[in-house]
């Protein structure tokens, strides 16, 4: 079984901003368990940007950082902490890991996707652990992830997995707040399930994240095939319950969809947040491509925004600024542009390369 395992800030790091190697080493246990156990693990590991804080907690008061100057000196120093860690550990159970530092260019291009799967299934091949995590020293605020959820998301539909594990600080989704006796732990969540009105927007107090990310992401990945677990990290032996979803321990699993995707499918089912353009198209051409099956014709476009390539993601939109899908474009913007409303040219995105808003 190939699992991604996605590991939040507030896993790992204590209140005090520091890394909390205790649970880091209690990860790293659970994960050599699984390897030789016979399956492939690749961990998403955040922590990074909450270590460095807490290296450089002596900074001079006067020290003025900006947001994204700020991650890019904490990550910088704490990326260089946090892969060290995980190396003494990993090699005391005679494992090796490597370090992989993504941003969302990675994602966006076929090309450089395609690159960064081949590198990490090359490591998985070769008995490596994949560490991800996102390169917060280069990215900036318009190229960052929404969070470690998103990356790990992608990660897991990039890497065909069979199962991806959110590990969070608290047992899963509830139906209120987990600290009210009266809430309830959702255990199992399936497609259609109405749960938009438990969640909560607040954010984790050590990451970027909050359980409304965690819950768009894995009814994403869930739709596209794979299972999807969100549980407590700091529970002892979570890992492997939550990778045989037992019933006796508290987690939330989103039921995976029959069938699965193919690779490039699941690379446009996830690309929302790096769609280099934006092709508004006229009723017809919407109707068409909401019935299934259909490919956008330039004759259907109405105006194209943005610069992309061919190859690129772009997003489809009605006139009325509602998104109805994304796709593959099958050539350049500044094409794109040339043949708009026209007949007779090929498809802008071919109906194998186009993925549906279904919501």
């Amino acid at each position: 079984m190939r699992l991604v395992i996605k590991v939040g800030s507030n896993v790992l790091t204590r209140p005090d901003g520091m890394l909390d190697v205790t649970r880091l080493s209690a990860i790293v246990d659970q994960v050599a368990e699984l390897r030789a156990a016979g399956h492939e693990v690749i961990l998403v590991s955040s922590g990074a940007v909450a270590s460095g804080r807490g290296e450089l907690r002596d900074l001079p008061a006067d020290t003025r950082l900006d947001s994204v100057a700020a991650r890019q000196l904490f990550s910088a120093v704490g990326q260089a902490k946090l892969i060290n860690r995980y190396y003494e550990l990993f090699r005391d159970h005679s494992l090796h890991c490597g370090q992989v530092l993504a941003t969302k260019e990675n994602f966006a291009r076929r090309s450089h996707y395609l690159n960064q799967r081949h590198c990490m299934e090359t490591m998985l091949a070769n008995g490596v652990i994949p560490i991800v995590n996102e390169n917060d020293t280069v990215s900036l605020s318009e190229l960052m992830f929404t969070d470690n959820d998103e990356l790990s998301g992608l990660i897991a539909t990039m890497m065909d997995a069979d199962k991806l594990v959110i590990l969070s600080n608290i047992d899963g989704v509830f139906t209120g707040n987990p600290a009210d006796p009266a809430t309830v732990l959702l255990s199992r969540v399936e497609a259609g399930d109405d749960i938009d009105r438990y969640i909560c927007t607040t954010k984790s107090s050590a990451g970027r994240g909050g359980m409304g990310s965690k819950c768009r992401i894995s009814r994403r990945v869930a739709s596209e095939g794979i299972e999807v677990v969100v549980a407590n990290g700091k529970r002892d032996g979570i890992i492997a319950a939550a990778v045989n979803s037992d019933p006796t321990v508290p987690m939330t699993v989103f039921v995976a969809a029959e069938g699965r995707s193919s690779r490039l499918r699941k690379w446009i089912a996830l690309s929302d947040t790096f769609a280099k353009g934006r092709v508004y198209v006229n009723a017809g051409a919407a109707e068409a491509l909401l019935a299934g099956g259909a490919s956008l014709l330039p004759v259907g476009v109405e105006n194209v925004e943005g610069d992309f390539d061919a190859d690129d993601i772009v997003t489809v939109l009605t006139p009325d600024q509602r998104v109805i899908a994304w796709g593959r474009a099958t050539m350049s913007a500044d094409e794109a542009r040339g043949v708009a409303g026209h007949s007779g040219a090929h498809p802008l995105i071919h109906a194998d390369y186009i993925y549906i808003n279904e919501q």
